[in-house]
């Protein structure tokens, strides 16, 4: 039997954990990147073959190329390692007319606007948000819903070059410095509280497995102000998880995804309504994915591998029953290139990792109250022994 042939579009240095996943079920990986991620610490021995191009996003380049490599090369599958992939993958899809999503339901999954028009449509509580096109819809926005507000890009990801205003004359004056860009942002009504996030996989429509978290601090202020980053999971018993994880199934079915992983974020406001913000069809960053086989033994990246070979070989996907422990996720960036975290010893540190000026620690237990008190404290230790504070960046950095 032919193996399957899966492309794998990396314009960040991500997903190393499914190519090796691949490898294992014995899918044969093509791996496009970029020139200069051709030296970073790919899993070589599982790929089969790879490319490098100067820009991952340039038309009709990357389809010119990609339509090369199928001239002898059957892709039976294409996918985005990354956020900012999930666009590219979806075009070439189009264009290679390759089974999944394509470019209509990716931009739920991209475009910041789109995602929350579409919840919105479906009943789904969004904080107010107006599209930077029409002038007089932006000024009646301005006017009646109060500030502040936070001027976003429809499609960066993460915190990336969101800005917090304050007033109508404020928003005038960045609007009007984008200039030609202005169409490409939203403005969208500051919501304060805390910040969830659902992780979970999906197949024939249907959500298998998903698991509710609560950020320590919203991603916005870690981005903007620094400090210790980090994630834990609810508890299975908590009801918040309950409705967080039945409010993620909705976000599912209203977006249209049909099969693979995905990360959703929402807000708890003050009026304890939970309010959609921002739906990836990908792995979580920050080690998140981590995160989630520490309470779950779910490995996010090796059941995406799994459930698309599954799709090819027109096979019933199963997912592996999850455990149900709790975990804790760190991470800082850190004043020592290599940060020593030998010190950070308890039986509960399941996996940590000190280099490039970052330091990472996951925690797992049975008992949700240990892995809160560990993460206070570890929080603290971090933040007096290792934390460094850089200025936020406009765009993500490689």
């Amino acid at each position: 039997m032919k193996r399957p042939t899966f492309l794998c579009l990396a314009s960040y240095y991500k997903g190393t954990p499914f190519l090796r996943a691949c490898h294992e079920l014995g899918i044969r990986t093509i791996l496009l990147t970029l020139e200069s991620l051709k030296d970073k610490d790919w899993p070589w021995e599982c790929v089969d073959e790879h490319y490098f191009m100067p820009d991952l996003y340039k038309q009709p380049d990357v389809t010119h190329a990609v339509s090369y490599l199928g001239r002898e090369r059957k892709i039976d599958r294409i996918i985005p390692l990354d956020d900012f992939d999930v666009e590219t993958a979806a075009s070439l899809r189009e264009h290679l007319r390759c089974p999944g999503m394509g470019d209509t339901t990716a931009r739920y999954f991209r475009d910041k606007l789109a995602m929350r028009v579409q919840a919105r449509d479906c009943g789904i509580k969004v904080p107010d948000f107006v599209g930077i096109l029409n002038y007089d819809e932006i000024n009646h926005y301005a006017d009646t819903v109060e500030s502040p507000w936070v001027l976003k890009p429809r499609s960066e990801a993460g915190a990336v070059g969101i800005k917090k205003v304050q007033s109508k004359e404020e928003l005038w004056e960045h609007i009007h410095a984008l200039g030609d860009k202005q169409s490409y942002y939203l403005a969208e009504k500051y919501v304060k509280g805390d910040v969830f996030h659902v992780d979970s996989v999906v197949y024939d429509k249907k959500v298998l497995f998903a698991r509710a978290h609560r950020y320590g601090v919203p991603p916005f202020d870690v981005w903007n102000h620094g400090g210790v980053f980090s994630s834990q999971s609810l508890d299975l018993a908590d009801p918040l998880s309950k409705k967080l994880t039945k409010l993620n199934e909705k976000m599912v079915e209203a977006m249209g995804l049909v099969r693979g992983v995905t990360h959703t974020e929402f807000i708890e406001g003050s009026d304890g309504e939970l309010y959609f913000l921002e739906k990836a069809a990908r792995v979580g960053g920050a080690n998140i994915d981590k995160l989630v086989e520490a309470a779950g033994d779910i490995d996010l990246w090796k059941e995406w591998a799994r459930l698309e070979l599954a799709n090819l070989n027109k096979e019933k996907y199963k997912i592996p029953k999850a455990r149900k422990d709790n975990s804790g996720l760190l991470v800082c960036l850190a004043k020592d290139k290599e940060p020593d975290l030998s010190a950070f010893n308890d039986p509960e540190v399941v996996w940590k990792e000190g280099k490039d000026h970052h330091a990472s620690i996951i925690l797992s237990a049975k008992s949700a109250d240990r892995v809160d008190s560990l993460m206070k404290e570890y929080k603290s230790r971090l933040q007096e022994e290792v934390l460094a504070v850089a200025p936020p960046t406009e765009t993500v950095v490689h």
